[in-house]
């Protein structure tokens, strides 16, 4: 695994002189997407670049939205995000748009934050996170052009299955509950990103 400061130096130059450079950072669920991402953006901004983190997870349906459709139980699976919207987001960052806002998800309070961070016009490097950024599905698909370059995080699942139970007990959520979600509906998740996903620049 290249250390951040060599996958910033690749990356860097990857982009020569480009003024906006899309890097997408694929991977299932528990895979370390946010921390990658995060590493490798204060990474390239100690390298004196510009450069911001654009996560997926911003687009999840509303719960209220996901309880009408019957869909709650699988929040996160691919049909629980408004993909469309956020291959719009894509191509506004694409196209150099000034001030764009992009929602958050705030993971703790298990909802979207509208507007909760903003990308200048001058921000070189756009960092996007997600677990289907690579899905080869229907609307997922169209996401993957729109990356400059791409990087997957490929791990053993009984490694991710450590990571997600781990990651449910943090938040709180009793031994039973912390396997329903990581067992009942992450690993499913995570089986689907590693088996339909197209192949990434780099994987890792």
């Amino acid at each position: 695994m290249p250390s951040q400061s060599e996958l910033a130096s690749l990356i860097r130059q990857k982009a020569a002189g480009a003024l906006r450079f899309l890097v997408g950072i694929a991977g299932p669920p528990g895979a370390g997407k946010s921390t990658i991402a995060e590493s490798l953006r204060a990474e390239l901004v100690s390298q004196g670049e510009s450069a911001i983190v654009v996560p997926m997870d911003g687009f999840h349906f509303d719960d209220a939205v996901l309880d009408a459709r019957g869909h709650r139980s699988r929040k996160g699976a691919p049909h629980t995000f408004d993909v469309a919207g956020f291959e719009v987001l894509l191509k506004r960052i694409k196209a150099r748009e000034s001030d764009i806002a992009i929602p958050v998800f705030d993971r703790a309070q298990e909802f979207s934050r509208a507007g909760a961070s903003i990308i200048s016009a001058d921000t070189k490097f756009i960092l996007v996170e997600g677990n289907y950024l690579l899905l080869k599905q229907a609307g997922w698909q169209n996401l993957k052009p729109l990356f400059d370059f791409t990087v997957f995080l490929n791990v053993p699942e009984a490694e991710l299955e450590r990571r997600l139970l781990e990651r449910w007990r943090g938040f709180g959520f009793d031994e039973a509950t912390a396997r329903e979600k990581a067992l009942g509906n992450d690993i499913p998740n995570a089986k689907t990103v590693l088996r339909e996903s197209a192949k990434a620049d780099l994987v890792i």
